[in-house]
Order: structure tokens, then sequence, then C-alpha cells
């Protein structure tokens, strides 16, 4: 597959990708900044409507936006539209990714997005929703987040407890309940903290830096959140 390089690494980076006569990937709706002429950008829905519909209840756009080198090789430049990490993840066909909501933005042809179903307490309490995201294939995957992103690696039954509204994506490989921050519902959430997801190796995991549910408040408290 093409070449590519994440550039202005940071707050605000942008994915330089470039693609041989032929090749494509797939993006978000949207994602795309720049393209070379070379390039033919076209839309839809991956998988048909009813996928279509279920990645919007994982937090996903309806439909995807394709990238392909139609006209002779070329280079497109992608984004998204928050402020934090790209981050590039080679899948080799072994083990999948599961992805909170707005985590995806772009994957080359060969790489599979569904839609998985959680149990009732991780769709009510978990920051992911009902559905996330379950990413399988070979090839390269783009995912990206609010604030910086952090990878850690867990063993076999190791465990890691995590901030429900700062997960980005998982090893399907690994499970995860919901609980409690603290011994008690008071302590919980006077801390700030509430629920939490307590992760089970082996496996790993991808923490944002930066809650959207936290700015999101934030920008309530100064009258400048949605009212509805």
């Amino acid at each position: 597959m093409g070449n590519y390089e994440i550039l202005n690494k940071g707050s605000f980076p942008i994915v330089n990708y470039h693609l041989n006569q032929g090749e494509k990937i797939k993006a978000e709706a949207g994602a795309m900044i720049a393209m070379s002429p070379a390039i033919e950008v076209t839309g839809g829905t991956e998988g048909g409507i009813f996928k279509g519909f279920a990645r919007m209840l994982a937090g996903e756009k309806f439909f995807f936006q394709y990238l392909t080198a139609s006209k002779g090789s070329g280079s497109v430049i992608f984004g998204h539209a928050v402020p934090g990490d790209i981050i590039d993840i080679e899948l080799d066909g072994t083990n999948g990714l599961k992805v909170a909501k707005d985590g995806f933005l772009a994957a080359t042809d060969d790489i599979q997005l569904d839609t998985k179903t959680q149990n009732l307490a991780q769709g009510l309490f978990g920051g992911a929703g009902f559905f996330v995201l379950s990413i399988t294939g070979k090839g390269h995957l783009f995912l990206s987040c609010y604030g910086s992103t952090h990878k850690m690696t867990l063993g076999q039954g190791e465990e890691l407890i995590v901030d429900n509204g700062h997960m980005l994506a998982w090893s399907d490989t690994m499970s995860y309940k919901i609980e409690k921050a603290s011994k008690s519902f008071m302590s919980s959430l006077t801390s700030g903290e509430g629920l939490v997801c307590r992760f089970t190796g082996p496996g790993t995991i991808y923490i944002q830096t930066r809650n959207p549910g936290g700015l999101v408040d934030f920008l309530r408290r100064l009258g400048l959140g949605s009212k509805g």
C-alpha cells in the first residue's frame, strides 16, 4: 500500500498519504483536506444502509468517503475536527481493535469495520455507548482523539482501570467491566470520577488524555454549550 507521513504532530496533525494508481483508502466523511488531481473522491456506506445506521449508533458518521488514485498516482491530505493526535496502527490480521465513538479516522481498503453491541451495563455507563466499532483485517488504521494518545500494554490477567471518558481503543482480546471509582457511590461522585472501566489483559489500550465530556461541561459552565 502507499506511503504516508503524519505532519504537524500534536494538537493539529494531518496525514499526507500517497496512493499508487488503482489504490484507495476510506475515511470518515469530510476528512479530506487536499488531494492531487489524480485522486477521485466518492461517498458510500461501507456494507450497506443497515451497517451505516449501526455506525451512527456507535457515534460515527453514516457515510464514508473513498479516495482512489484512479487517474495515476497521487497524494491526499486528511485530518479530523478536534484538537488532538492522529495515530497510525498496523493490523496484521490476527487480532482486531474495538474503537470508541469518534475514534475512527481512516483505513486502507483491506481493513473491515463492523459494529458490535455491548451489554447493558457497558452501554449505559461505559462511555462508548451501546455500540462500538470492531475493526479487523490487515493494513493501516488511523485513529483520532481529543488531546494526546497514551498506549499501555497489559499482560495475561493484568488489570488497568480507565476513566470511561478517556477510552479510545482496545484490543479485542481484552474484557472490561464497569465499576464505581471508589468503594461508595458518594465518594465516586464527589471525587469527580463516577464510574470507571476495569480492563483485563492481555492486550493494548489506547487512552486519550483529554475527556470530550469534560470540554462540554466546561463550555456549559461558560454558557456556551448546547441548551437542548
